[in-house]
């Protein structure tokens, strides 16, 4: 992908897009969460057209029509996102601490193995961070939750 691509695609980004970092429950999971990271492009439904194109640039990820009028392009899985973000970060303006915040949380974070508890607190601890980065209201899984999840199966000490 050319330069000019990759700056197009970032600006898009900075101003309709979104990176997200969240930790989901996963009841089939050792320790119960999972960090989902996500990218995701918006634009109203009468210019699916721009976001079939950035799939078409992207090569991953899948697009919908929600019920509101606009279209959703979006990517999930920590090494897509990161794959992408690297791509993209030279020419990110606005979202540019969200992809370092990204690749820090990355680095942590092995490809399709398991992951042990003290990375997955450091983890989450990363991820609480975007909700500033992101103006999130409706956060509720955060690392203090995943802690006391841990302390109630009993995978850390409770510190009373």
């Amino acid at each position: 992908m050319d330069a000019t691509t990759k700056a197009y695609i970032a600006g898009f980004l900075d101003g309709d897009g979104c990176i997200m970092f969240q930790l989901v429950y996963r009841h089939d999971y050792l320790y119960g969460y999972q960090v989902r990271a996500s990218l995701v492009f918006y634009q109203k439904t009468n210019n699916r057209f721009i976001l079939e194109w950035l799939k078409s640039k992207l090569h991953r990820g899948y697009i919908r029509n929600r019920n509101d009028g606009m279209s959703e392009y979006t990517i999930v899985g920590i090494k897509p996102v990161l794959e992408i973000l690297k791509r993209l970060q030279p020419f990110l303006r606005l979202k540019k601490k969200h992809a370092q915040l990204a690749k820090s949380i990355g680095a942590l974070l092995p490809y399709y193995k398991k992951i042990d508890i003290k990375t997955l607190l450091k983890a989450a601890k990363l991820v609480d961070k975007f909700k500033e980065l992101n103006y999130s209201k409706k956060r509720t899984n955060t690392s203090i939750k995943v802690s006391n999840f841990l302390k109630e199966k009993g995978y850390i000490p409770c510190n009373d």
